[in-house]
């Protein structure tokens, strides 16, 4: 069976060392760097973007050189569509806030049990493969005045393109294909993220205010909120 290659990146040698010994123990490849610009050379090098590509990241938030947050922006210039989760020493709101908005598929606070990382890595990329398998034949759809490509990810209005995340993309593809319905959150959830935590639940409400500001040149769609039931992604029709 292949491995699945994870680039960890983790300043703390002593943390760093156990975590990647447990993680090989459960069948993963890891590529482990001690601060934000090493992981981002090992990220973009030739090596790692063609035969070794990696699979997920698992990032420090407090690194010397380049913090976890700016290495992810970075990565996600390079790769829309990696998964990543954020490790942190940190509970403050604002920090958990900004890792939501960079997309992060999950945020654990330290300390932690590795096995509990282990389970949301399993997690993140079972539903993540699911989801690419089940969108890999989708092509384009209209939405509005919008053409959605759900291969290559993209948004495009009036020749102008908008490229998106694959979470993105996946979110958009589940309101297509639920148009015009009442759907309840924890559907929405379940589908997209894999669970309905507190976690997940902010998340996608930082992604639902993206989307709003994608589709806002097109006043016959949105995404309206009825408040302790759903969300209807809307499509008014001539």
């Amino acid at each position: 069976m292949q491995k699945t290659n994870i680039l960890l990146a983790e300043d703390d040698y002593d943390f760093g060392s156990i975590l990647k010994q447990y993680l090989m123990i459960h069948n993963f490849n890891v590529t482990w760097a001690t601060d934000g610009e090493e992981a981002l050379t090992l990220f973009t090098s030739d090596k790692h973007q063609e035969e070794n590509a990696f699979d997920i990241c698992v990032f420090d938030v407090m690194m010397p050189k380049l913090d976890g947050f700016s290495l992810a922006e970075k990565v996600i210039q390079h790769n829309p569509e990696i998964p990543f989760i954020f490790l942190t020493a940190k509970k403050m709101k604002e920090d958990k806030i900004r890792g939501l908005k960079l997309g992060a598929d999950d945020y654990i606070v330290k300390p932690f049990e590795a096995d509990i990382l282990v389970l949301r890595l399993q997690n993140i990329l079972k539903r993540t493969q699911k989801q690419r398998i089940s969108s890999k034949n989708e092509q384009q759809y209209a939405i509005g005045k919008y053409v959605f490509d759900s291969v290559n990810y993209q948004l495009k209005f009036n020749g102008e393109t908008q490229r998106i995340t694959e979470k993105e993309a996946q979110l958009i593809q589940y309101f297509y294909d639920h148009k015009n319905q009442l759907i309840k959150r924890e559907d929405v959830l379940e589908h997209v993220w894999g669970n309905d935590d507190f976690f997940s639940g902010r998340s996608m409400d930082v992604f639902i205010s993206r989307l709003r500001k994608y589709f806002k040149k097109d006043a016959a769609i949105a995404i309206e909120s009825t408040r302790g039931v759903g969300l209807t992604f809307k499509i008014v029709t001539d």
